[in-house]
């Protein structure tokens, strides 16, 4: 789908709407995570051909039991182009977003992508 199908205005809503979707555990880590949006991920950030959605930056909730005081904050990062571009439709961009996020969030529980998986947040 054309970036331009779902513009930045719109696909942040797509990302509120995700984040209020959240099951009521992961509510309490992601009040604690900054959420971002980016066009797409940095120069280097993934292997030739890779598709990078999203990223969690930041130490796994299961090794700290929260945000260590004075760190830089956890953050989660989608990214709108890669998102669209696995879409055929717009009616398709908000339960992708919320897949991405979920797995993300996945991630800051210090879930693996094998756990993600069985789950069906992979």
């Amino acid at each position: 789908m054309e970036p331009d199908a779902i513009g930045p205005e719109a696909f942040d809503q797509l990302v509120r709407d995700a984040l209020d979707q959240l099951p009521d555990q992961a509510l309490e880590l992601v009040a604690e995570i900054a959420v971002v949006v980016r066009e797409e991920p940095e120069p280097g950030a993934t292997e030739p051909g890779q598709l990078l959605l999203g990223m969690f930056r930041g130490i796994e909730h299961t090794r700290t039991g929260g945000r260590v005081p004075g760190s830089l904050p956890d953050v989660i990062t989608l990214y709108r182009r890669p998102i669209l571009a696995v879409c055929r439709t717009p009616e398709e961009v908000g339960p992708r977003v919320l897949k991405v996020l979920g797995h993300e969030v996945g991630h800051a529980f210090g879930l693996s992508e094998g756990q993600l998986r069985a789950h069906g947040w992979a």
